[in-house]
């Protein structure tokens, strides 16, 4: 496999003056990207930086977190993206356990990035793109382009789990895992060079990195960055035609159906929205499917970066709510807890296989022998059901599920009714322990006032479920921990109401 950088040449060379990425007023062509990333290569070897070395970053988003990406590829260093919305304490933990030997910020970061590495002393701090700050020297720029010291099977980077069931673990993907993804993406998506691709994701997520942005500039395409996500803006980005393909998260498109624009929007020039990450509500897939905008799904974890499954746009329709087949590069199984195939419309976990898997949790070995099955099989943790063609329909986390009275309760199937409850902002389900069921299910939830009441929210379950699956009560909170992909943190739910 060759090195992922050499997407960026090979573009250079035969198209350099498309444009590679927007962001904000700025337009990077892919001669002038490849530029970028040679000076940024040369700057990190000049500060040290040699082929397995961990290279941390904190930082917003934008053109600067990816020049360093395929700077990193360049030399045969690992990226490490840190979450911007962590605390120092946080971080602090993550930059010991990735031991890298540089971590960078921008100058927003940076303070926060000196307040983390206190008790990393082999890590040296350094502001990039910018000028020194909060006592952390800047990195210096060169004007040398090292040469390609990479053969594309070497580990290029480290993310950390979202940590939606406890302490996070560094998942270590490679160029391989990289390309595969892209094929993956590419497959899904008929993704070409002619398209204007717009990512509002994190870059410090997998998904951010590898949903669009790494496939997008394999293609030779256009990547429009946005800064963070705005659904006024990505509705105006969507009706104006300026990009045709977008990836939004379940918690996007309800801040973005919820805007009086939507109601007119034209939406004609989009040839697909793409949705995932977690359960999402048919009543938001419907809602873009009636704007004539087929709406296609995906599956898949920081091991499997990301894509493991996808349902393409010619199935949207007939398979609502469906995550798909597995992927061109990734077979995908469901199965009992021995490890044998289940059979359609039986519940099994999902476990995949191909080439776009993780490599290894970084100096964890006993949780990488944990995380597969024998012949090579990851173990998502993730349960789902097929149907007689194949199709997959995710449940819901393996560790999620509730067992009340000794029957499996999936909290998904829950809080799907749960969406669009009148006066509630949010709300989830998960497990508590109970005497005499051994755990029920229970609704935590946000609400905009006190005039909604617990037997209101509860009645929506009446005759619509069994009765064991019905929640017994609810518990009212400020709001839902999430992670940056929203994920609901059902873990410290139940740490703090166990509490």
């Amino acid at each position: 496999m060759i090195p992922v950088d050499r997407w960026l040449d090979h573009w250079a060379e035969h198209d350099p003056d498309v444009v590679a990425i927007e962001f904000e007023d700025e337009r990077l062509t892919y001669a002038a990207l490849v530029d970028a990333v040679g000076r940024m290569a040369g700057a990190l070897v000049a500060a040290g930086v040699e082929p397995g070395s961990r290279v941390a970053f904190l930082g917003g988003d934008g053109p600067l977190p990816l020049k360093l990406f395929f700077a990193c590829a360049r030399i045969g260093a690992v990226h490490v993206p840190l979450n911007t919305r962590l605390v120092p304490t946080e971080l602090s933990w993550i930059i010991r356990h990735a031991d890298p030997v540089l971590a960078l910020a921008d100058t927003a970061h940076a303070s926060i990035l000196a307040q983390s590495v206190v008790e990393s002393p082999s890590t040296r701090c350094a502001v990039v793109g910018g000028p020194a700050t909060a006592g952390i020297d800047a990195l210096e720029p060169s004007d040398d382009t090292p040469a390609r010291t990479t053969t594309g099977d070497e580990a290029l980077l480290m993310c950390y789990t979202s940590g939606t069931t406890g302490r996070p673990k560094g998942a270590v993907l490679t160029h391989t895992s990289i390309a595969a993804n892209a094929v993956n993406v590419h497959a899904m998506m008929d993704l070409t060079s002619a398209d204007r691709v717009l990512n509002t994701m994190p870059l410090f997520h997998v998904g951010g990195l590898n949903v669009h942005c790494t496939p997008t500039l394999a293609a030779g395409a256009t990547l429009v960055l946005h800064p963070r996500f705005d659904p006024g803006r990505v509705l105006d980005a969507l009706v104006s035609g300026s990009t045709d393909l977008v990836t939004l998260l379940a918690p996007m498109l309800v801040a973005m159906i919820a805007l009086p624009e939507w109601v007119d929007a034209d939406l004609s020039g989009v040839r697909a929205v793409n949705t995932g990450a977690s359960m999402v509500p048919a009543a938001l897939i419907e809602a873009v499917h009636a704007k004539g905008v087929p709406v296609t799904q995906i599956y898949g974890l920081t091991e499997t970066s990301t894509l493991a499954t996808y349902l393409r746009k010619e199935h949207a329709h007939e398979r609502l709510g469906s995550c798909g087949k597995g992927a061109v590069t990734c077979e995908v199984r469901l199965v009992d807890e021995s490890g044998r195939d289940v059979p359609p419309g039986t519940a099994g976990e999902i476990v995949a296989r191909g080439p776009n898997l993780f490599r290894e949790y970084w100096r964890d070995p006993v949780a990488t022998a944990e995380a597969f099955l024998d012949g090579g099989w990851f173990r998502t943790g993730d349960v789902a059901v097929a149907d007689d063609a194949g199709f997959i329909y995710v449940q819901d986390r393996k560790k999620d599920m509730i067992i009340s009275g000794g029957e499996n309760v999936y909290p998904a199937e829950l809080e799907q009714l749960l969406v669009g409850v009148a006066g509630v902002v949010e709300a989830t389900v998960i497990g508590r322990a109970d005497p005499r069921w051994g755990e029920v299910p229970i609704v935590v939830a946000v609400r905009k006032d006190d005039t909604v009441a617990e037997d209101d929210l509860l009645a929506v379950f009446d005759d619509r479920v069994a009765r064991y699956k019905v929640p017994k009560t609810v518990a009212w909170v400020d709001a839902l921990p999430r992670t940056a992909m929203g994920k609901v943190q059902k873990h410290l739910l139940r740490a703090d109401l166990a509490d």
